[in-house]
């Protein structure tokens, strides 16, 4: 055979090659490439959905604490103005029930000073009766009436 023909032989195999290259295995290959890339361009969009979620989700948290906040520190207040009514309250009540337990001890002080009077009139009354009997029965004599004056006045 001549080079020539070996040539031909040669170019119809090659031909036959990338025929049967293009009809039965390069479709194959083609698809399995799309797929890829359609599983790859999927996979990246889902990434970029959940990055765009994870930044909202991470926002709405923050929105959230921020609420919580404010509204802890709302209640932390109002329980220390609650807190605060109730010391005035108590401190309120305190002073009403000191100011009548003073009131109290002063009108009891008042009629225990009273009664003391009255026992203290009676015993002087009663002295001065005695005082006065004692001078009578005895005989009148300054001497003696001073004495029972000194006595007197002890007795006071």
């Amino acid at each position: 055979m001549s080079i020539n023909g070996t040539l031909v032989a040669q170019a119809i195999v090659f031909a036959l090659l990338v025929l049967f290259t293009m009809k039965f295995v390069w479709p194959p290959i083609a698809t399995a490439l799309d797929e890829r890339a359609g599983k790859i361009a999927d996979g990246l969009a889902a990434a970029d959905k959940a990055k765009s979620e994870l930044s909202s989700a991470n926002k709405r948290v923050e929105d959230e604490l921020t609420k919580s906040r404010t509204e802890i520190a709302a209640r932390l207040a109002d329980a220390e103005r609650r807190g605060q009514a109730m010391v005035e309250e108590a401190k309120a009540k305190a002073t009403e029930e000191g100011n009548k337990i003073i009131a109290s001890a002063k009108a009891e002080a008042d009629q225990q000073t009273i009664k003391a009077r009255e026992v203290l009139r009676e015993q002087v009354a009663a002295l001065a009766v005695k005082g006065a009997e004692q001078i009578l029965r005895k005989e009148v004599n300054a001497g003696v009436h001073a004495e029972l004056l000194g006595r007197l006045k002890t007795e006071l």
